[in-house]
Protein backbone atom coordinates (compact mmCIF):
# COMPACT_ATOMS: atom_id res chain seq x y z
CA UNK A 1 0.00 0.00 0.00
CA UNK A 2 0.93 3.30 -0.78
CA UNK A 3 2.34 5.62 1.74
CA UNK A 4 -0.46 7.65 3.67
CA UNK A 5 -1.90 10.79 2.34
CA UNK A 6 -4.25 13.55 3.44
CA UNK A 7 -7.04 13.75 1.43
CA UNK A 8 -10.23 16.38 1.68
CA UNK A 9 -13.11 15.24 -0.04
CA UNK A 10 -16.20 17.99 -0.52
CA UNK A 11 -19.45 16.57 -0.76
CA UNK A 12 -21.13 14.13 2.12
CA UNK A 13 -23.75 12.68 -0.25
CA UNK A 14 -23.97 8.99 -0.33
CA UNK A 15 -20.88 8.97 -3.40
CA UNK A 16 -18.92 11.44 -1.42
CA UNK A 17 -18.73 9.35 1.44
CA UNK A 18 -18.23 5.70 0.17
CA UNK A 19 -15.70 7.16 -1.68
CA UNK A 20 -14.30 8.35 1.53
CA UNK A 21 -14.52 5.23 2.97
CA UNK A 22 -12.50 3.74 0.17
CA UNK A 23 -9.43 6.13 1.22
CA UNK A 24 -10.18 5.90 4.75
CA UNK A 25 -9.80 1.65 4.19
CA UNK A 26 -6.41 2.56 2.26
CA UNK A 27 -4.93 4.31 5.37
CA UNK A 28 -5.50 7.58 4.51
CA UNK A 29 -6.18 11.03 6.74
CA UNK A 30 -9.88 11.62 4.99
CA UNK A 31 -11.49 15.46 5.77
CA UNK A 32 -15.24 14.51 4.56
CA UNK A 33 -16.70 18.30 4.41
CA UNK A 34 -20.02 19.04 4.22
CA UNK A 35 -21.96 22.59 4.03
CA UNK A 36 -24.39 21.24 7.24
CA UNK A 37 -22.64 21.99 10.33
CA UNK A 38 -24.91 19.25 12.52
CA UNK A 39 -24.41 16.63 9.72
CA UNK A 40 -20.73 16.93 10.32
CA UNK A 41 -21.33 16.69 14.08
CA UNK A 42 -23.71 13.82 13.57
CA UNK A 43 -21.31 12.02 11.42
CA UNK A 44 -17.81 12.58 13.72
CA UNK A 45 -20.16 11.23 17.26
CA UNK A 46 -21.45 7.94 15.30
CA UNK A 47 -19.18 7.14 12.87
CA UNK A 48 -22.30 6.75 10.31
CA UNK A 49 -23.49 9.24 7.43
CA UNK A 50 -27.32 8.28 8.64
CA UNK A 51 -29.06 10.63 5.88
CA UNK A 52 -27.58 8.93 2.43
CA UNK A 53 -25.66 6.01 3.92
CA UNK A 54 -27.26 4.14 7.08
CA UNK A 55 -25.84 1.36 8.30
CA UNK A 56 -22.24 2.01 7.10
CA UNK A 57 -19.68 2.32 9.88
CA UNK A 58 -16.73 4.67 8.77
CA UNK A 59 -13.61 4.19 9.65
CA UNK A 60 -11.56 6.72 12.20
CA UNK A 61 -9.44 8.07 9.83
CA UNK A 62 -12.42 10.22 8.38
CA UNK A 63 -13.53 13.30 10.05
CA UNK A 64 -16.02 15.51 9.14
CA UNK A 65 -15.84 19.40 8.02
CA UNK A 66 -18.37 21.77 7.62
CA UNK A 67 -15.67 24.71 7.33
CA UNK A 68 -14.04 24.63 3.96
CA UNK A 69 -10.55 26.27 4.91
CA UNK A 70 -9.98 23.93 7.95
CA UNK A 71 -10.84 20.79 5.85
CA UNK A 72 -8.60 21.29 2.72
CA UNK A 73 -5.80 22.50 5.02
CA UNK A 74 -2.73 21.21 4.17
CA UNK A 75 -4.41 18.27 2.05
CA UNK A 76 -2.21 16.99 -1.17
CA UNK A 77 -5.83 16.13 -2.74
CA UNK A 78 -8.86 17.23 -2.97
CA UNK A 79 -11.80 15.45 -4.34
CA UNK A 80 -14.80 17.28 -5.45
CA UNK A 81 -18.24 15.40 -5.03
CA UNK A 82 -20.50 17.85 -5.24
CA UNK A 83 -23.48 18.05 -7.18
CA UNK A 84 -23.13 19.80 -11.52
CA UNK A 85 -25.11 22.78 -9.95
CA UNK A 86 -23.05 23.28 -7.14
CA UNK A 87 -19.63 23.02 -8.85
CA UNK A 88 -18.91 26.50 -9.46
CA UNK A 89 -19.72 27.85 -5.98
CA UNK A 90 -17.90 25.12 -4.48
CA UNK A 91 -15.06 25.58 -7.02
CA UNK A 92 -14.89 28.98 -6.18
CA UNK A 93 -14.56 28.80 -2.14
CA UNK A 94 -11.85 26.57 -2.85
CA UNK A 95 -10.17 29.22 -5.26
CA UNK A 96 -10.39 31.98 -2.46
CA UNK A 97 -8.92 29.54 1.01
CA UNK A 98 -6.56 27.30 -0.61
CA UNK A 99 -3.58 27.57 0.41
CA UNK A 100 -1.26 25.87 -2.43
CA UNK A 101 -1.48 23.78 -5.33
CA UNK A 102 -3.24 20.46 -5.14
CA UNK A 103 -4.33 17.57 -7.32
CA UNK A 104 -7.80 17.76 -7.94
CA UNK A 105 -10.28 14.72 -8.90
CA UNK A 106 -14.16 15.39 -9.61
CA UNK A 107 -16.15 12.50 -9.48
CA UNK A 108 -19.50 14.41 -10.68
CA UNK A 109 -21.20 13.38 -13.58
CA UNK A 110 -22.74 16.53 -15.78
CA UNK A 111 -23.20 18.61 -17.94
CA UNK A 112 -23.90 22.21 -17.82
CA UNK A 113 -26.71 23.94 -19.40
CA UNK A 114 -26.33 26.86 -21.58
CA UNK A 115 -22.46 26.80 -21.21
CA UNK A 116 -22.15 22.84 -22.27
CA UNK A 117 -18.80 23.11 -20.12
CA UNK A 118 -17.80 19.37 -19.24
CA UNK A 119 -17.45 19.28 -14.91
CA UNK A 120 -13.33 19.47 -15.74
CA UNK A 121 -14.09 22.29 -18.10
CA UNK A 122 -15.88 23.98 -14.90
CA UNK A 123 -13.07 23.71 -12.84
CA UNK A 124 -10.36 24.71 -15.04
CA UNK A 125 -12.41 27.88 -15.51
CA UNK A 126 -12.42 28.48 -11.71
CA UNK A 127 -8.67 27.35 -10.33
CA UNK A 128 -6.28 28.59 -11.21
CA UNK A 129 -2.37 27.19 -11.00
CA UNK A 130 -1.47 28.44 -7.04
CA UNK A 131 -4.83 26.14 -6.80
CA UNK A 132 -4.63 23.35 -8.29
CA UNK A 133 -1.65 21.59 -10.18
CA UNK A 134 -3.33 18.45 -12.32
CA UNK A 135 -7.01 17.38 -12.87
CA UNK A 136 -8.48 14.17 -12.39
CA UNK A 137 -12.00 12.61 -13.67
CA UNK A 138 -12.21 9.07 -11.37
CA UNK A 139 -16.13 7.61 -13.01
CA UNK A 140 -17.47 4.54 -13.56
CA UNK A 141 -20.04 1.74 -12.80
CA UNK A 142 -20.09 2.29 -9.17
CA UNK A 143 -23.52 2.45 -6.62
CA UNK A 144 -22.08 4.30 -3.53
CA UNK A 145 -24.55 1.28 -1.38
CA UNK A 146 -22.08 -1.30 -2.74
CA UNK A 147 -19.13 0.42 -2.44
CA UNK A 148 -19.51 0.94 1.63
CA UNK A 149 -20.21 -3.31 1.74
CA UNK A 150 -16.81 -3.18 -0.31
CA UNK A 151 -18.59 -5.28 -2.90
CA UNK A 152 -15.95 -5.28 -5.81
CA UNK A 153 -15.99 -2.18 -7.67
CA UNK A 154 -14.06 -0.85 -10.97
CA UNK A 155 -13.49 2.44 -11.54
CA UNK A 156 -11.87 4.96 -14.88
CA UNK A 157 -9.11 7.98 -13.55
CA UNK A 158 -8.32 9.71 -16.47
CA UNK A 159 -6.73 12.93 -17.18
CA UNK A 160 -4.12 14.61 -19.81
CA UNK A 161 -1.53 13.87 -17.60
CA UNK A 162 -1.09 10.42 -17.28
CA UNK A 163 1.51 10.58 -14.21
CA UNK A 164 -1.67 12.54 -12.12
CA UNK A 165 -4.28 9.27 -13.00
CA UNK A 166 -1.57 7.15 -11.93
CA UNK A 167 -1.45 8.98 -8.57
CA UNK A 168 -5.18 8.46 -8.36
CA UNK A 169 -5.13 4.80 -9.17
CA UNK A 170 -2.79 4.18 -6.29
CA UNK A 171 -4.60 6.55 -3.97
CA UNK A 172 -7.70 4.66 -4.37
CA UNK A 173 -7.32 1.17 -5.51
CA UNK A 174 -7.05 -1.69 -3.14
CA UNK A 175 -8.70 -5.33 -3.09
CA UNK A 176 -12.35 -4.34 -3.20
CA UNK A 177 -11.68 -0.94 -5.53
CA UNK A 178 -10.19 -1.39 -8.61
CA UNK A 179 -8.98 1.83 -10.87
CA UNK A 180 -7.92 1.80 -14.39
CA UNK A 181 -6.09 4.60 -16.37
CA UNK A 182 -7.19 6.62 -19.51
CA UNK A 183 -6.37 9.87 -21.13
CA UNK A 184 -9.39 10.41 -22.97
CA UNK A 185 -10.91 13.19 -20.72
CA UNK A 186 -13.51 14.05 -23.16
CA UNK A 187 -15.12 10.38 -23.80
CA UNK A 188 -15.00 9.30 -19.80
CA UNK A 189 -16.93 12.74 -19.08
CA UNK A 190 -19.34 12.32 -21.84
CA UNK A 191 -20.21 8.45 -21.09
CA UNK A 192 -20.63 9.43 -17.17
CA UNK A 193 -23.16 12.38 -17.84
CA UNK A 194 -24.98 11.02 -20.79
CA UNK A 195 -25.37 7.54 -19.29
CA UNK A 196 -28.33 9.68 -16.88
CA UNK A 197 -30.27 10.46 -19.51
CA UNK A 198 -30.34 7.09 -20.86
CA UNK A 199 -31.26 5.35 -17.34
CA UNK A 200 -34.33 8.34 -16.84
CA UNK A 201 -35.90 7.03 -19.88
CA UNK A 202 -35.29 2.83 -19.14
CA UNK A 203 -37.05 3.97 -16.04
CA UNK A 204 -39.72 5.41 -17.84
CA UNK A 205 -39.76 2.11 -20.02
CA UNK A 206 -40.00 0.16 -16.77
CA UNK A 207 -42.46 2.74 -14.99
CA UNK A 208 -44.58 2.29 -17.65
CA UNK A 209 -44.24 -1.90 -17.84
CA UNK A 210 -42.65 -2.11 -21.46
CA UNK A 211 -40.08 -4.68 -20.24
CA UNK A 212 -37.04 -5.74 -20.62
CA UNK A 213 -36.97 -5.82 -24.58
CA UNK A 214 -37.78 -1.79 -24.81
CA UNK A 215 -34.95 -1.62 -21.94
CA UNK A 216 -32.56 -3.73 -24.15
CA UNK A 217 -33.12 -1.15 -27.38
CA UNK A 218 -32.85 2.05 -25.08
CA UNK A 219 -29.49 0.64 -23.69
CA UNK A 220 -28.07 0.01 -26.82
CA UNK A 221 -29.77 3.09 -29.02
CA UNK A 222 -28.64 4.92 -25.82
CA UNK A 223 -24.98 4.15 -26.29
CA UNK A 224 -24.70 5.26 -29.95
CA UNK A 225 -26.14 8.63 -29.44
CA UNK A 226 -23.47 9.19 -26.79
CA UNK A 227 -21.13 7.93 -28.94
CA UNK A 228 -22.19 10.46 -31.61
CA UNK A 229 -22.10 13.52 -29.16
CA UNK A 230 -18.91 12.04 -27.73
CA UNK A 231 -17.11 11.43 -30.56
CA UNK A 232 -17.85 14.91 -32.41
CA UNK A 233 -16.35 16.45 -29.98
CA UNK A 234 -12.90 14.84 -30.14
CA UNK A 235 -13.60 11.56 -27.72
CA UNK A 236 -12.36 8.54 -28.30
CA UNK A 237 -14.78 6.09 -29.74
CA UNK A 238 -13.16 2.82 -28.22
CA UNK A 239 -13.67 4.35 -24.39
CA UNK A 240 -17.74 4.14 -25.14
CA UNK A 241 -17.21 0.39 -25.37
CA UNK A 242 -15.27 0.10 -21.91
CA UNK A 243 -16.03 1.06 -17.80
CA UNK A 244 -17.24 4.71 -18.34
CA UNK A 245 -19.44 3.86 -21.63
CA UNK A 246 -21.39 0.59 -21.56
CA UNK A 247 -20.27 -0.49 -18.38
CA UNK A 248 -21.66 2.69 -16.24
CA UNK A 249 -24.80 2.47 -19.00
CA UNK A 250 -25.57 -0.76 -17.72
CA UNK A 251 -25.13 -0.40 -14.02
CA UNK A 252 -27.26 3.13 -14.06
CA UNK A 253 -30.10 1.39 -16.11
CA UNK A 254 -30.65 -1.56 -14.53
CA UNK A 255 -30.41 -0.95 -10.74
CA UNK A 256 -32.84 0.61 -8.39
CA UNK A 257 -29.41 1.81 -6.52
CA UNK A 258 -29.94 4.73 -9.50
CA UNK A 259 -31.87 7.75 -8.78
CA UNK A 260 -31.89 8.57 -12.41
CA UNK A 261 -33.54 5.18 -13.27
CA UNK A 262 -35.61 5.59 -10.26
CA UNK A 263 -36.84 9.03 -11.10
CA UNK A 264 -37.62 8.13 -14.49
CA UNK A 265 -39.88 4.87 -12.97
CA UNK A 266 -41.59 7.07 -10.74
CA UNK A 267 -42.52 9.78 -14.51
CA UNK A 268 -42.92 6.37 -16.45
CA UNK A 269 -45.51 5.46 -13.59
CA UNK A 270 -47.52 9.06 -13.71
CA UNK A 271 -45.89 10.98 -11.60
CA UNK A 272 -44.95 14.93 -12.21
CA UNK A 273 -41.30 15.74 -12.52
CA UNK A 274 -41.93 18.34 -9.81
CA UNK A 275 -43.45 15.85 -7.64
CA UNK A 276 -40.31 13.13 -8.28
CA UNK A 277 -37.66 15.20 -7.60
CA UNK A 278 -39.54 16.35 -4.02
CA UNK A 279 -39.60 12.73 -3.29
CA UNK A 280 -36.43 11.74 -3.80
CA UNK A 281 -34.76 14.39 -1.77
CA UNK A 282 -31.54 13.69 -3.76
CA UNK A 283 -30.02 15.41 -6.53
CA UNK A 284 -30.93 13.32 -10.10
CA UNK A 285 -28.09 14.43 -12.22
CA UNK A 286 -30.12 13.52 -15.75
CA UNK A 287 -32.24 16.26 -15.44
CA UNK A 288 -30.20 18.80 -15.72
CA UNK A 289 -27.96 16.79 -18.40
CA UNK A 290 -31.18 16.15 -20.71
CA UNK A 291 -31.43 19.66 -20.90
CA UNK A 292 -27.54 20.40 -21.81
CA UNK A 293 -27.19 17.15 -24.22
CA UNK A 294 -30.77 18.60 -25.85
CA UNK A 295 -29.04 22.18 -27.05
CA UNK A 296 -25.92 20.86 -27.59
CA UNK A 297 -27.60 18.05 -30.06
CA UNK A 298 -29.33 21.14 -31.84
CA UNK A 299 -25.87 23.04 -31.69
CA UNK A 300 -24.03 20.50 -33.36
CA UNK A 301 -26.24 19.12 -35.28
CA UNK A 302 -26.16 15.27 -33.71
CA UNK A 303 -29.05 13.11 -34.06
CA UNK A 304 -30.10 12.32 -30.12
CA UNK A 305 -33.78 10.96 -30.63
CA UNK A 306 -34.06 9.67 -27.18
CA UNK A 307 -32.89 12.59 -25.56
CA UNK A 308 -34.94 14.83 -27.15
CA UNK A 309 -38.00 12.64 -26.62
CA UNK A 310 -37.10 12.99 -22.91
CA UNK A 311 -36.37 16.25 -22.94
CA UNK A 312 -40.01 16.69 -24.05
CA UNK A 313 -41.41 14.78 -21.01
CA UNK A 314 -39.30 16.53 -18.69
CA UNK A 315 -39.92 20.30 -20.23
CA UNK A 316 -42.52 20.30 -22.21
CA UNK A 317 -44.70 18.11 -19.90
CA UNK A 318 -45.26 15.13 -23.16
CA UNK A 319 -46.89 12.31 -22.02
CA UNK A 320 -44.04 9.56 -21.24
CA UNK A 321 -46.06 7.29 -22.80
CA UNK A 322 -46.62 8.99 -26.32
CA UNK A 323 -43.13 10.36 -26.22
CA UNK A 324 -41.74 6.48 -25.74
CA UNK A 325 -44.42 5.24 -28.66
CA UNK A 326 -42.87 7.80 -31.08
CA UNK A 327 -39.36 6.38 -30.47
CA UNK A 328 -40.47 3.28 -31.73
CA UNK A 329 -42.16 4.46 -34.89
CA UNK A 330 -39.48 6.55 -36.00
CA UNK A 331 -38.11 6.32 -39.59
CA UNK A 332 -36.56 3.20 -40.68
CA UNK A 333 -32.29 2.97 -40.62
CA UNK A 334 -29.67 0.25 -40.95
CA UNK A 335 -27.71 -0.23 -37.16
CA UNK A 336 -24.77 -0.59 -38.80
CA UNK A 337 -24.77 3.15 -39.83
CA UNK A 338 -23.93 4.41 -36.92
CA UNK A 339 -20.69 2.31 -36.11
CA UNK A 340 -19.63 3.59 -40.07
CA UNK A 341 -20.04 7.33 -38.97
CA UNK A 342 -18.35 7.28 -35.64
CA UNK A 343 -15.14 5.69 -36.95
CA UNK A 344 -15.15 7.90 -39.26
CA UNK A 345 -15.62 10.61 -37.76
CA UNK A 346 -12.46 9.52 -35.44
CA UNK A 347 -10.42 8.72 -38.49
CA UNK A 348 -11.19 11.82 -39.50
CA UNK A 349 -10.01 13.06 -36.69
CA UNK A 350 -6.84 11.31 -36.52
CA UNK A 351 -5.85 12.05 -40.08
CA UNK A 352 -6.45 16.37 -39.17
Amino acid sequence: MMKSKSVAVLGAGSWGTALALVLGDNGHDVRLWTHNPDQAVSINDTRENARYLPGAELPSSITAFSDLKQAIADVETIVFAVPTKAMREVAGKVEEVCDGPKTIVHVSKGIEPDTHLRISQILEQILSDRTMSSLVVLSGPSHAEEVVKRHPTTVTAASDNLQAAESVQDLFMNHHFRVYTNTDVIGVEIGAALKNIIALAAGITDGLGYGDNAKAALITRGLAEIARLGTTLGANPLTFSGLTGIGDLIVTCTSVHSRNWRAGNMLGKGKKLDEVLNEMGMVVEGVRTTKAAYQMALKHEVSMPIAQALHRVLFNDVDPKEAVDQLMSRMKTHEMEDLVNILGEQKETEGM
